[in-house]
């Protein structure tokens, strides 16, 4: 009988194992389709595969990053200041208050256009885009409809890494601020 996670009696890696290689190799993000079908399994089998990864990551050093059907292996977020030390990487820039009401508006409301960012904050948000793009927390994922065809943004991988995520699932709830009416 396999033992998940480790070599059959038969020298076969299980299709858990055979999941976590590919991650591991894997240079950028990969769907669960993709999975299936280098590993010539259904996505179905794959996702039972990831949910039982996901399960022995709990308290470990490693966890799988998810965004939309993008799945990636990475380290835990606990200890980001153990890598970044050990990797010689310069410590985390602190996000200004302006970065900080954009990245959350375009978590929450993704895929959302630099007229609507602006719409919600009040003021231009051109420099804080253009900022928030060049560290890599945000990209272009595509062109809404309609005069101009203006970019539309989403959040990337490294800002599910930057605030300790594994999936947008896990933003807190964005709370409704009561209606007032005007006298």
């Amino acid at each position: 009988m396999e033992k998940e996670g480790h070599v059959s009696g038969n020298g076969a890696l299980s299709l858990v194992g055979q999941v976590e290689s590919l991650l591991f190799v894997a240079d950028a993000p990969v769907s669960a389709n993709r999975l299936a079908e280098a590993l010539e399994v259904t996505p179905g089998q794959v996702e039972q595969a990831l949910a039982e990864l996901e399960a022995a990551y709990a308290g470990r050093g490693l966890r799988l990053q998810r965004a939309g059907n993008r799945i990636q292996l990475v380290s835990a977020p606990e200890a980001a200041s153990h890598v970044e030390r050990f990797l010689g990487l310069e410590a985390r820039t602190s996000l200004s208050q302006a970065a900080l009401e954009t990245l959350a508006i375009i978590a929450y409301r993704q895929p959302v256009t630099r007229p609507q960012v602006e719409a919600i904050r009040g003021v231009n948000s051109d420099s804080v885009l253009r900022t928030l793009l060049s560290v890599g927390l945000i990209e272009e994922v595509g062109r809404a409809p309609g005069v101009g065809r203006p970019i539309l943004y989403g959040v990337t991988f490294e800002f599910l890494q930057h605030f300790g995520l594994r999936s947008l699932d896990e933003l807190p709830p964005l709370e409704q601020l009561p209606v007032t009416e005007e006298v």
